[in-house]
């Protein structure tokens, strides 16, 4: 993890990266929370410093649901909340939201530890950015660097905490959302709007870092102005040609 945390160091974030694990055992070198709250409040607490891990009963959301700790809550299923929320109009549009929802298999899990990057001691199983925007261009650039893969942005109006800590989870896919877009997290008034939250699975962490120490992380185009850039480009074209 040294060099995860050099790497990332470098970016002097003004709120640390965050990882997390999920677990079949409990953890023996982490305190479980002394709190009961939400899944997104936990990110808050380990931004806050907090390294902890969780069980089923630190929730107060549906993250036990997505996190295949707990059944479904019919409540939640019949769409009966979000309506009465001002998320959704009708019933039937909040029940389409589970249709898509990622959710790990039921009993696949029984704890999440969380823990700032700078004080882990374990292979994450997600790293959890909160960036300025050109701090996300930074990585999302250094996710196609050798690949020439496409990033996407997957989200709903509601339950956007599994957007950032299921579906990378699942898919080995970067995901990312704005802060302020997600209901539940603008109403507990969490993070600061207009923040990246980005999720980095652990299969795509070696990638990244291992892109972010070779490229460069300011080209030289964003600094030489826009004429400066149209030239250059016209200056590589030229020399194919010639």
């Amino acid at each position: 993890m040294e060099g995860v945390r050099k790497v990332f160091e470098s970016f002097n974030f003004d709120i640390e990266p965050i990882a997390m694990k999920y677990l079949t055992f409990k953890p023996e070198r982490a305190p479980r929370l002394d709190k009961v709250i939400d899944f997104c409040e936990m990110l808050k607490e380990a931004q806050d410093g907090r390294r902890f891990f969780v069980d089923v009963d630190n929730f107060t959301c549906i993250g036990p649901i997505i996190l295949g700790m707990r059944e479904s809550d019919p409540i939640f299923e019949r769409g009966l909340v979000g309506p009465r929320l001002g998320i959704f109009k009708e019933e039937r549009a909040n029940r389409r939201l589970y249709q898509y929802l990622p959710r790990i298999p039921q009993g696949s899990i029984s704890y999440v530890l969380f823990s700032p990057l700078s004080a882990c001691d374990f292979e994450p199983d997600l790293l959890i950015l909160t960036l300025t925007v050109e701090q996300a261009e930074i990585i999302l650039r250094a996710k196609s660097y050798t690949t020439g893969e496409m990033w996407t942005a997957r989200g709903t109006p509601a339950a956007s905490c599994a957007w950032l800590f299921v579906y990378p989870y699942l898919t080995g896919d970067i995901n990312f959302t704005v802060s302020g877009l997600g209901f539940g997290m603008k109403a507990r008034r969490l993070f600061p709007e207009g923040k990246i939250l980005l999720s980095i699975p652990w299969d795509k962490i070696g990638q990244i870092v291992s892109n972010l120490q070779e490229m460069e992380m300011v080209p030289e185009s964003f600094v030489i102005g826009p004429e400066g850039h149209k030239a250059k480009v016209r200056k590589i074209i030229e020399a194919f040609k010639s």
